[in-house]
């Protein structure tokens, strides 16, 4: 749920208690205002009925046009006592005048007359029906709540809206981040102090891990550099000892184990450095390149060192696609991609490489899927080959990031597929 949405939610929800119970008291507030109003009406005409009964005056008709109506009844001492003191009540009376049945306000009161003795009055006066008041107040706070919904709505989206550009801005700022290459400073043209101080905090973060970049790659840049001397010095001796002394059987199968184990830290040591010079966007100039000629260049070459494993090629190849590239880095591309579905098929098993449109397709058989998440990691491997380093599809990962092409892996039917598409 977005922020927007859950703020506009929160508001709804709390106007809805706030808004019924405002309802209630302005129902509460009004029957009381409106019986106030009833019981001084009913006070007023029960003092004169009660003046002249004591001075024998003739008492006001019924239907001398007003609403009210009374009745007197004489009653004992007894009775009259709790009726001293005016009372006041809701009551449903029969007007006969009207022939009908409407609720009315009445007030009951005892008094003694001209000759001491006590009479009970009930005076009434019509009032309103209270159930069309509910039901009244309830459709307009109804339609008040609704009408104050749409307003909230629209006036908090608007102002929302405003106010988070800036993180929005940063969002998009960060989707297209890219750790290690040139970027603009975080957009940080804002009032709002929180959006300020997350911005400045963004941009620090951003500053620490590219200084720890560029410290990481300088690290295995100066380390793969330094290490190449001592390895070839190592493997030359080596070497020296295979062909220039008389080693035993058990001696020369070691020194060929040791051979193959340097072999293997220079080609590591070889990509490490590659890769940190990709990284560090230190790529000689693009050229138009034939993919389809380098891709052709790959397959022989593999097919004389993977011979022996018996593997067969599907090829479907047009004449030829160029991209602009730096050749050094797209015949790495394609030798990588030739080399991992090569090194890492079964004897005797099937290899698809195809090119359709500006998609380049490569496809080999296997038993169990790979980590689509983690697939093109450094290092990142089900088993180690013999001819793998665990760096060939990061180097892939890493030249495709740096001309922004497109690379998938799929595991259908039993077979690995890696799509690169070239833009």
């Amino acid at each position: 749920m977005r922020l927007s949405q859950r703020i506009l939610l929160a508001l709804a929800t709390t106007l809805l208690p706030i808004m019924a119970l405002w309802a209630m008291l302005f129902y509460y507030a009004m029957v009381r205002e409106i019986n106030d109003e009833a019981d001084d009406s009913l006070e007023q005409y029960a003092t004169l009925i009660i003046t002249r009964c004591r001075e024998g005056r003739p008492l006001p008709q019924l239907n001398s046009g007003s609403n009210n109506s009374y009745t007197i009844e004489p009653i004992s001492d007894a009775e009259a006592k709790p009726y001293l003191r005016a009372t006041f009540h809701d009551e449903t009376f029969y007007i006969p005048e009207k022939r009908e049945t409407e609720p009315a306000r009445v007030m009951t009161k005892a008094f003694l007359n001209s000759d001491n003795r006590y009479l009970l009055l009930k005076v009434a006066t019509p009032t309103f029906e209270k159930e069309d008041l509910r039901e009244t107040i309830l459709w307009w706070t109804v339609i008040l709540f609704a009408v104050l919904v749409v307003v909230v709505i629209i006036v908090a989206t608007l102002s929302i809206r405003r106010t988070l550009r800036p993180l929005y801005a940063l969002f998009r700022w960060l989707d297209g981040y890219t750790p290690g290459q040139k970027h603009s400073n975080i957009p940080n043209n804002t009032d709002i102090k929180e959006l300020r101080r997350l911005n400045e905090a963004a941009q620090s973060a951003v500053e620490r891990s590219e200084e720890l970049l560029d410290r990481q790659k300088q690290f295995i840049g100066n380390a793969s550099h330094e290490l190449q001397t001592p390895l070839a010095v190592i493997s030359n001796r080596v070497e020296h000892l295979i062909n220039n002394t008389k080693p035993t059987a058990e001696q020369l199968d070691e020194l060929v184990k040791i051979d193959r184990s340097l072999r293997h830290s220079i080609r590591l040591n070889r990509t490490l450095l590659q890769l940190t010079r990709i990284d560090s966007g230190e790529v000689a100039e693009s050229t138009d390149v034939d993919i389809v000629e380098l891709l052709t260049e790959a397959l022989d070459n593999c097919r004389d060192i993977y011979g022996t494993k018996g593997i067969t090629c599907t090829i479907t190849l047009p004449d030829n696609l160029y991209i602009y590239v730096d050749e050094a880095l797209a015949r790495m591309l394609v030798m990588n991609l030739t080399k991992n579905a090569f090194v890492h098929s079964a004897p005797h098993s099937h290899i698809d490489i195809s090119i359709m449109g500006k998609q380049l397709r490569i496809a080999n058989d296997g038993n169990e899927a790979l980590d689509r998440s983690r697939v093109f990691d450094r290092f990142y491997t089900k088993s180690i080959r013999e001819g793998s380093t665990g760096l060939g599809l990061a180097i892939v990962k890493s030249i495709c990031d740096h001309y922004g092409y497109d690379i998938e892996y799929r595991y259908v039917d039993n077979r690995h597929t890696f799509m690169v598409t070239f833009k």
